[in-house]
């Protein structure tokens, strides 16, 4: 079933399983209860009923909220309840095409004497609420809380349960929103969706490397693109880096979108590999728009950025660098190579530097010159000029 929603069918792996459970979790505001009610009214207009359930809100709230961004289909039915046993008994009085629970936090089962929101509550009602979607065949979605390090508030086992775990990433302060798959069952994970957060809801991004590059500076130390892969799509991403001599008796490192241990690493190979000095500097390592970057391909990023920012002398602009460095300064393969040279060429970046044993097959474009390079050393004599 599509949710009329391409950005979210994407990270779903191509819509709605019947029966299936999907566990969305993430910042208070960051736009969970947004994106379920959009989608939702989408498919609500598409002849189906739908139940929206919230134990958080109250049905004038979520009309305020409906009225906002268009939700307004007369299939979509809003009940607002905790109890499980009134909850189960309206979905089978009702029998909607799809159901959500807004939050599983807030829903009790009778059965038990704990509050709502304890881990014995939180695993009865899910439990019972999954089962319901199996027999059934209604997909189930959840919307859970997280904790202070971001993960599902609750016991870990709510999300073996599920079938499906999303993430809605950034930061509620931001427009930008980007929902990451991390368990997937039926698709691909790691599968992102690129959203904005405007006035009448969360509209597609659609281009998500144009998003992210739009205000990248030019002529700026520090600053170097990177095509990552995220699930099935290819991303380019901005990494900044800024490093100035510290002020203190021990050096800064603050990191933001990377690894931070990553980032430690790189700079012990600058400095024992390529004799560039970091040890008494600060280091500031910032992903540009948000993302948060797992893959090792964004080491060469990282280390090309650091020394732009060390020497201060700027990476030409129609440049793109990817590749992953192993201890001895080495540039090592990495995946998916040609999805990457075929998104910096549709961009309209002129030069990619990549790992030596790096097969490229699939340069399209005449103008980019691919740059292959063995380790560290070589990639500063390209980029710097030695």
């Amino acid at each position: 079933m599509k949710t009329g929603i391409p950005e979210l069918d994407r990270v779903l792996g191509g819509g709605i399983v019947p029966g299936s459970t999907i566990l969305l979790g993430g910042e208070p505001g960051i736009g969970k209860s947004t994106l379920l009610l959009q989608a939702m009214e989408k498919i609500a207009c598409s002849g189906v009923r739908v139940l929206y359930v919230s134990g958080e809100e109250s049905a004038k709230q979520i009309k305020l909220r409906g009225g906002r961004i268009g939700a307004a289909s007369p299939n979509l039915l809003v009940f607002v309840e905790i109890s499980l046993d009134a909850i189960m008994g309206t979905v089978t009085t009702h029998h909607p095409a799809v159901i959500v629970i807004d939050s599983i936090q807030t829903v009790y089962s009778s059965a038990l004497t704990s509050a709502p929101g304890s881990v014995g509550q939180v695993r009865e009602s899910s439990e019972k609420l999954i089962l319901l979607a199996k027999k059934t065949g209604i997909p189930l979605f959840i919307v859970g809380h997280v904790t202070k390090d971001g993960s599902i508030a609750g016991p870990k086992v709510l999300e073996h349960m599920v079938d499906t775990v999303l993430y809605f990433e950034g930061d509620s302060r931001h427009t930008f929103r980007i929902v990451r798959g991390v368990k997937n069952r039926f698709g691909p994970t790691n599968e992102i969706g690129v959203f904005e957060m405007r006035d009448r809801g969360l509209a597609e991004v659609s281009n998500p490397s144009e998003l992210f590059l739009s205000e990248r500076p030019t002529h700026a130390a520090g600053s170097v693109v990177v095509p990552s892969i995220e699930g099935t799509r290819t991303i380019l991403v901005e990494i900044q880096a800024l490093v100035s001599d510290s002020n203190y008796g021990i050096p800064q490192r603050t990191t933001i979108g990377v690894d931070h241990n990553r980032v430690a690493l790189l700079a012990a190979v600058l400095e024992k590999i390529c004799g560039v000095h970091l040890g008494s500097h600060d280091i500031f390592i910032n992903v540009a728009g948000g993302v948060k970057i797992t893959e090792p391909a964004v080491d060469l990023g990282i280390v090309a950025a650091l020394i732009s920012s060390f020497y201060d002398r700027p990476i030409d602009a129609g440049v793109v660098v990817c590749g992953e460095i192993g201890l001895t300064g080495e540039v090592r393969a990495i995946s998916y190579i040609d999805d990457r040279i075929r998104e910096a060429a549709r961009m309209g970046f002129t030069q990619a530097v990549v790992p030596r044993t790096a097969s490229v097959t699939a340069v399209s474009d005449a103008s980019l010159d691919v740059c292959h390079v063995r380790n560290v050393s070589e990639m500063m004599e390209i980029l710097f000029n030695g």
